[in-house]
Order: C-alpha cells, then sequence, then structure tokens
C-alpha cells in the first residue's frame, strides 16, 4: 500500500506518485528488467552522452540511481532497526562529481545497479508490516520505512523518464 503523504517529506510526493502500483515489490524487480534491457547494449561511448553542457552523463546518471539508492535503502535499514538519531542528508551533486563514473564500462555501473538494487528487494522482503510503518528523521524530516521503499522506487521511475525524454534512451520495442 502506498504510504500516506503524512509519511514523507512533500519533495517526494511526485516520486511516490509516479509508482501507479499498489504494492511496490514488483515494481522494482520490472526495474530491474526494464533498466537490464535498456542499458544492455548502450556501449561506453553512447553512456557518455550528456544532453547539455553541465548536464550528468547517461553513466553519471545511473551512479546516482546506485548512489541514492544505497542511502534510501540504508535509512530504511536504520530507522526499522529502532534508530533514534537523526540520519544526515547528503548532496547527490557532490557525490556523482566525487565519484569515477564516467572512466568505468557501463557493464560494470550496470552491474552495480543490479546488485544494489537486489540487496534493497532484499531488504524490503525481509521488513514486517510494523517495521515498514516505524517513522524516523532523515535530512531533517520525519519519514517511514515503507516510504523510503517508495522513494527509492520513484527516484528510479523520474530518472528513467529523464533518461527517455532528455537523452533519447528508451526500451521501445
Amino acid at each position: 500500500m502506498k504510504p500516506h503523504v503524512s509519511e514523507y517529506p512533500a519533495y517526494y510526493h511526485r516520486y511516490i506518485e509516479s509508482v501507479g502500483e499498489d504494492d511496490v515489490r514488483p515494481v522494482f524487480t520490472d526495474q530491474v528488467e526494464y533498466f537490464t534491457r535498456l542499458m544492455s547494449t548502450m556501449t561506453d561511448e553512447d553512456a557518455l552522452f550528456r544532453y547539455a553542457e553541465g548536464k550528468w552523463s547517461v553513466k553519471q546518471v545511473i551512479g546516482h540511481l546506485i548512489d541514492c539508492e544505497r542511502v534510501f535503502a540504508y535509512r530504511a535499514m536504520c530507522i526499522a532497526r529502532g534508530e533514534t538519531q537523526a540520519l544526515p542528508g547528503f548532496d547527490e551533486n557532490a557525490y556523482v562529481a566525487n565519484a569515477s563514473f564516467d572512466q568505468r564500462p557501463i557493464a560494470h555501473i550496470l552491474d552495480e545497479f543490479v546488485a544494489v538494487r537486489l540487496g534493497t528487494i532484499l531488504l524490503y522482503d525481509s521488513l514486517s508490516s510494523v517495521e515498514q510503518l516505524l517513522s524516523g528523521v532523515a535530512n531533517n524530516n520525519p519519514v517511514t520505512v515503507r516510504s523510503l521503499m517508495w522513494i527509492i522506487a520513484g527516484h528510479t521511475q523520474h530518472h528513467l523518464r529523464v533518461m527517455a525524454e532528455k537523452y533519447g534512451v528508451t526500451n521501445d520495442e
């Protein structure tokens, strides 16, 4: 069941609403399959494409998805385990700037995305319905474990849409 708007910061509403299902679990697996098909034929040169100066390359967008998924899943795990301390925010632009995504083969980045997503799926599967409703503070905002899982899926949906619209990367079959 989708999280209620009271379970997450308003900023994330667009991500959560972009997930059209009432169960996030199949969205996680569908995204892995879609993403794998989408990126498996892309060359390293193609993956360096930027739609405008100062914008991230395709490799960097995928790296950003990996970094964010790790952060959001970590937050979910911490809150589910009873963490009472506020969890820090992060600067996604600095994370991308300090990573070497453009120097890595796209196949390795794709493998990393799949591995991180599988870890997220395993974490999600391990959470009880009670744990999913636990609330904590991340980046100075109250958030539930459940909403963090939906944010992960919605964030990926958002960037798949951006990749289609701005980068021309689609999986039209």
